[in-house]
Order: structure tokens, then C-alpha cells, then sequence
């Protein structure tokens, strides 16, 4: 039964993989004979725009946008090697884990439940690819769920194979449309386009797995992806070998060769690279800049500068709340790319027989890019707290808004619900704002006021005895029903401490001077 079971699979396998090779083919012929007047027309519109704006050049703009989008996938279905790079060793559980934190946005409604078992268990593959395969199914189980949700991530391990499933609680899909799953331009979404899932059905074929697709109407979808287990019990470090120009000094090779250096590490950062423009348009954060002037404070080994670097982006993408995960990613990115140079100018300068030289940097160079790290999150984390605390206060400070209506006479509106924390936030402000302006009447309206509890009340009552020991008579109005009756059964009363008036108009044409 299980024979069969696998030969049912490999004959879906390859059907599949039959049709997209078909399509793929289509699909070269037909973005690279569409793509470039496309993209003509749009440089066209572009000119039009400048001299004379209408929103209907901007909405044909943005359809040609979307169509070269779309030529685009479909030049990575038909050719998913597109961008070179190498095999090497991967831990999936390792990479779900990463790119689980890009979701943090949506964590408040989707809880995410993982569950990764046997790490250390490498597969052979292109890792950028394997990224964006796993990032389009989590993106997919995310959007899935309408409302509140759940995903569970499992990954595990047999001599044989490593397995990932991903399960989510949405919408699910219908029995008739599963076998449909992979083929490009279906999607089961509003807007969709349905290559992201024929980008994932085929890169996983390439990497020689199997995809399973379980699911059901309103009762969610489980994608399960097998992969053959790398047969070497250790992971290889790949070797980069990297096409730059030598110079003498290292500081000098990372200036020569930056272009270099700066494609690579977008081949790295796979999930950084499609937000680069988004963080520079939000924050005014060039990444590659900033990325080589780390690596040159780094180099040089100036602890100083790369930790005041630190605070500054700290402070930068707190100001601007930029999602961490892209910084936490976009650095150790750096940190691999750094050492792939210094492994080439090494062996540019020969000194590969004698590795202490190759790594009497190490310690140094990694120390001072933890340090960065810490500094950072350190300095994001105290921004975060200050905001936080000036907006607690700019809270408190409109929850007590004393109006002055003369030089001697203030207004005091209060609205809404009033607890423990309110009342100290109004005795403090009242307090200090009395002895600052010399306040000598405040008339305190309680009309907008909400029902408070007893221990509320008596609080409340103590504050006119503090008014009044800064030498202010306090004037009460608009005192409601509910809150008279609950003074008067608990016993509370602050006849001898306040005047009272039915209303804030009379209060306010009993104390204005006669004009």
C-alpha cells in the first residue's frame, strides 16, 4: 500500500512538473518578447506625467507596474536559477525560525505555535530560494486567517528525510480546487495572481521534495514539504569564491570592491533586499551605505564610532518603528558577507597556510559587531521607552486640562471615567498648576463625568483640602445624581470644602468680574 501511496505521489510529481516546464517555456517567450515595450510605455507615461498630471496616466502607470510584476514571476517560474547561487547546507528549522519574526505585525490576532524538532538536520539546496519558498507559505497561512487564528509550524527529522509542515486555521480550500494548487494565474484570493504558490511548488521539485496539500472548506490548510536529508553527518562550510580586485590593505579592499560587496549582500539579506526602497522612503535608512560604513568602522576597529552608529540607528528606527526582525537580519547578513571578503583577501594574499593569520581577526571583528547589535537594540529599546513615557504623560496631561479664563480664575473640565490613577494624575496637576499660575478660583465641572466608586470619591474629596491649603476656592458644578446619592449613603460630604453650583454657566457669571 505504501509502494503505491509513492508512486501515486512521483506520477503527481512529475505530471506537475511536466506541466511546469510547459508553462514555463510559454512563459519566457512571452516576458521577454512583452516586458521591454511594456516597460517602454511606462517610461512613456512617466514623460506624460511630468508635463501634464491626470489620475488617468497614474492608474495606467500603475497597471504596467503590475503587469511587468507579473512578467517578472513568471521569468522566475520558467527559470528559477535566475539568480546564481550556490548549494550549500541548510537547517530549515533554523530559517523558520527567522522568518517567523518578519510576522511580528501580526502576532496580536494570529498566535503562532512552533515546534521545531531535531535541529542540525541539513538538507543540500539554494537557501535564498528555500527563503522565499517558506516566506510565501507562512505570508500565505497569515492572510488566510481572517480574524483571530492559529499556525503551527512542526519540523522534524528521519535518517532519510526532514520534514516541515506548516497548518493554519483560515478559510481552507475546496476539495475541487487542490489539485489546481501550483498552476500559475490560480488562486483561490481576491487579488491574487497565484504565483506565489507555482513558485513554490516548483522550487521545492527542483530541490527534489515532495509538497502534500491537505485541506477543507472553513477548516484550514496543512502544507507538508519533504526534503531528502543531506547523507553527510556534518554541516560544509561553502566557499565563496568571489571575482575581486586586490589591493594592500583591507580597508582599501572594501572600498575598491564595494559594488561587490554590496550585490552580494543582497543575494544574502533575501527578505531585506524587497524593502530597502520602503525603509529608505520611511525613515530616510539607506541600508547599503550604512552597511558599508559598519564594515569600515568595523575594519578599522574603531569601538567608538560603531557604537555611537548603533545608537543613532537605534534611535532612527524606533523614531520611524521599523520592524526589528529586517535589522536583525540585514546585520547578520553584513556579518557573512564581511567574512567572505576577509576569507578572499586572505587567500589573495597567500596566507592560507598559515590559518592563525586568517582568523587572529575574528574575535576582535566579532566582539565590536555584537557590540554594534547590543548598542542598538539597547538604544531602540530606551527610545521606545522615552515615546512611551512622553505619550503616558501628553495622556495625563489632556485627561486634566485646566482652562484659564482670567489671570485668577482657571476651568476645570472633567470627562469620563475616573479611577485611582486619574485621581493622582489630577491631584498632582492641580496642585502644581495652582502654585505655577497662582490660581485663586478653579471651578472643577463634574457634568461629563462618569460614576466612581467609593474609594475614588473620597480621593477625589481630598484633593479640594489640598486646594484649599494653596489659598484656591474650589467651585464645584454639574455634579450628577448617581454620584450625590452615592456620597450621601457612604457619608461623604465637601460642604465645608467647596461651593457648589447647579451649572458651569452660573459658577462662571458668579466669579467673572462685572464687565
Amino acid at each position: 500500500m505504501q509502494e503505491k501511496e509513492g508512486v501515486a505521489v512521483n506520477k503527481k510529481k512529475d505530471t506537475h512538473l511536466s506541466q511546469l516546464a510547459s508553462v514555463g517555456q510559454i512563459a519566457a517567450g512571452i516576458a521577454h518578447e512583452v516586458r521591454n515595450p511594456l516597460t517602454a510605455v511606462k517610461g512613456f507615461l512617466q514623460l506624460m506625467k511630468e508635463k501634464k498630471d491626470t489620475k488617468y496616466i497614474e492608474i495606467a502607470e500603475a497597471e504596467l507596474g503590475n503587469a511587468i510584476n507579473i512578467l517578472q514571476n513568471l521569468l522566475h517560474v520558467s527559470k528559477p536559477d535566475l539568480e546564481e547561487e550556490a548549494h550549500s547546507s541548510i537547517d530549515l528549522s533554523v530559517e523558520l525560525d527567522a522568518l517567523t519574526q518578519l510576522f511580528q505585525d501580526q502576532m496580536y490576532r494570529v498566535s503562532v505555535h512552533s515546534r521545531l524538532q531535531n535541529p542540525g538536520s541539513y538538507i543540500l539546496g539554494r537557501k535564498n530560494q528555500l527563503k522565499k519558498v517558506f516566506f510565501n507559505l507562512l505570508k500565505n497561512a497569515f492572510e488566510a486567517i481572517p480574524g483571530k487564528g492559529a499556525i503551527h509550524i512542526e519540523h522534524m527529522a528521519t535518517e532519510q528525510e526532514v520534514i516541515v509542515s506548516i497548518q493554519d486555521t483560515g478559510v481552507g480550500i475546496p476539495q475541487d480546487k487542490l489539485r489546481m494548487l501550483g498552476t500559475p494565474f490560480y488562486t483561490t484570493k481576491e487579488n491574487g495572481t497565484g504565483m506565489g504558490l507555482t513558485l513554490v511548488f516548483s522550487v521545492i521539485y527542483q530541490h527534489n521534495g515532495v509538497i502534500e496539500v491537505q485541506s477543507a472548506e472553513n477548516g484550514g490548510t496543512k502544507f507538508t514539504i519533504t526534503f531528502p536529508k543531506e547523507t553527510k553527518n556534518i554541516r560544509l562550510k561553502e566557499v565563496v569564491y568571489l571575482e575581486l580586485e586586490a589591493t594592500m590593505g583591507i580597508k582599501e579592499f572594501f572600498i575598491v570592491n564595494r559594488g561587490n560587496f554590496e550585490q552580494r549582500l543582497l543575494l544574502e539579506a533575501v527578505n531585506v533586499r524587497d524593502k530597502i526602497d520602503e525603509i529608505l522612503a520611511i525613515g530616510n535608512i539607506n541600508l547599503l551605505d550604512n552597511a558599508h560604513k559598519l564594515v569600515l568602522y568595523i575594519i578599522d576597529g574603531k569601538e567608538y564610532e560603531a557604537i555611537a552608529f548603533a545608537k543613532q540607528e537605534g534611535i532612527t528606527w524606533a523614531k520611524h518603528s521599523l520592524t526589528l526582525a529586517f535589522k536583525l537580519e540585514w546585520v547578520q547578513a553584513v556579518r557573512r558577507v564581511l567574512w567572505d571578503f576577509l576569507y578572499n583577501y586572505d587567500r589573495m594574499h597567500n596566507h592560507n597556510e598559515n590559518k592563525e593569520h586568517y582568523y587572529s581577526m575574528e574575535k576582535s571583528i566579532n566582539q565590536l559587531m555584537d557590540q554594534f547589535l547590543n548598542q542598538f537594540f539597547i538604544s531602540y529599546s530606551l527610545f521606545k521607552d522615552d515615546l512611551i513615557r512622553a505619550q503616558r504623560e501628553m495622556v495625563v496631561d489632556l485627561s486634566v486640562p485646566i482652562i484659564p479664563l482670567t489671570q485668577a480664575i482657571s476651568i476645570l473640565p472633567i470627562i469620563g471615567a475616573i479611577d485611582e490613577f486619574r485621581a493622582n494624575a489630577i491631584e498632582d496637576k492641580v496642585i502644581s498648576q495652582i502654585g505655577n499660575n497662582r490660581i485663586e478660583t478653579l471651578i472643577i465641572d463634574l457634568s461629563g463625568a462618569m460614576e466612581m466608586d467609593d474609594d475614588v470619591v473620597k480621593q477625589f474629596i481630598s484633593v479640594f483640602d489640598g486646594i484649599n491649603m494653596m489659598g484656591c476656592q474650589p467651585v464645584v458644578t454639574g455634579l450628577r445624581p448617581e454620584i450625590v446619592k452615592k456620597m450621601i449613603r457612604s457619608g461623604l460630604s465637601f460642604e465645608q470644602k467647596a461651593i457648589t453650583k447647579v451649572s458651569l454657566q452660573q459658577a462662571i457669571e458668579d466669579h467673572l468680574p462685572a464687565h
